[in-house]
């Protein structure tokens, strides 16, 4: 299978909510993600994730910076972390009745946040999404994916996803689609490789591929936050792993278009691609 990402997939993966739907029954999202310096990340990542259906969301946040993020979304659970101690948090306890972890948008590099997402990627029992810095912390070793217990999607931009394979940017040229399979098939994993026509290669040989929509002012720090959020929600509400990975490609692309119709590609922002998935999500279906 190899095919754009369409409007009609979208429709069969996302799934309206039962009359008696409650926060516990529409699936809950663990997020492991922010640092001092980076609140911005985990701050879109969990918006875009409430915007996009969770029921609840839990967030491990560093005492640093749990200031700004308890105001900026009173919406989450949080479970405050010293800033030295990150590798103390226990994520198994934390992620019970949870149904997928969003690990990495601005986590940092550090010895603790490298004790952290290795914890995460080999004994989580809940599907992964690892993003930014725990893609930037997994290319040290990559082995550890093959040796996870659960699934896992990535969502690389191109220069992640050099790190990972260990060569140069420029060497994806013209190889996007290969390399994103092969790594997909080799360890195990979803690729959601961002960028200019966005791939989504799944380890049986499947790709899918973003066709028709985004622009150019996506193109700005915080719009793979945005992503990676909208895509651990898809997966925490129990959708098919592929299929939201996908999904959550064109969904993105689609609010980061009506935000161009607003705002125009110089001046739009990924918060801007936030707000205007309400009016994505309607246009896919009114009843969503």
């Amino acid at each position: 299978m190899n095919y754009p990402i369409d409007k009609n997939l979208v429709k069969a993966t996302i799934k309206k909510r039962p009359e008696n739907a409650d926060k516990t029954t529409i699936g809950a999202l663990l997020s492991v993600c922010g640092s001092y310096g980076m609140a911005g990340a985990a701050i879109m990542s969990s918006k875009a994730a409430l915007r996009s259906g969770i029921g609840l969301l839990k967030l491990m946040a560093a005492k640093s910076i749990y200031p700004i993020l308890a105001t900026s979304v009173p919406e989450a659970v949080f479970y405050p972390v010293d800033d030295n101690f990150l590798s103390d948090f226990n994520f198994k306890e934390k992620s019970r009745y949870c149904g997928a972890v969003l690990a990495g948008c601005g986590l940092s590099v550090n010895n603790a946040t490298r004790e952290l997402v290795e914890n995460i990627v080999l004994e989580s029992e809940i599907p992964i999404v690892l993003d930014a810095d725990a893609l930037n912390i997994v290319a040290e070793n990559t082995s550890i994916l093959a040796s996870a217990k659960s699934d896992i999607v990535i969502t690389p931009h191109d220069r992640e996803f050099a790190r990972l394979l260990g060569c140069y940017p420029d060497m994806l040229k013209g190889r996007r689609e290969e390399l994103a399979l092969k790594f997909a098939e080799r360890y195990g994993v979803i690729v959601v490789l961002k960028g200019y026509k966005t791939i989504v290669a799944c380890p049986d040989g499947d790709l899918l591929y973003n066709e028709e929509l985004g622009n150019a002012g996506m193109a700005v720090g915080g719009s793979g936050d945005v992503l990676a959020g909208i895509i651990s929600s898809f997966i925490a509400q129990g959708f098919d792993m592929f299929k939201a990975a996908a999904s959550g490609v064109y969904i993105h692309a689609l609010a980061g278009d009506i935000a161009k119709s607003k705002y125009g590609e110089i001046s739009m922002l990924p918060t801007d691609i936030i707000d205007c998935l309400p009016e994505a999500f309607k246009s896919i279906d009114n009843s969503f």
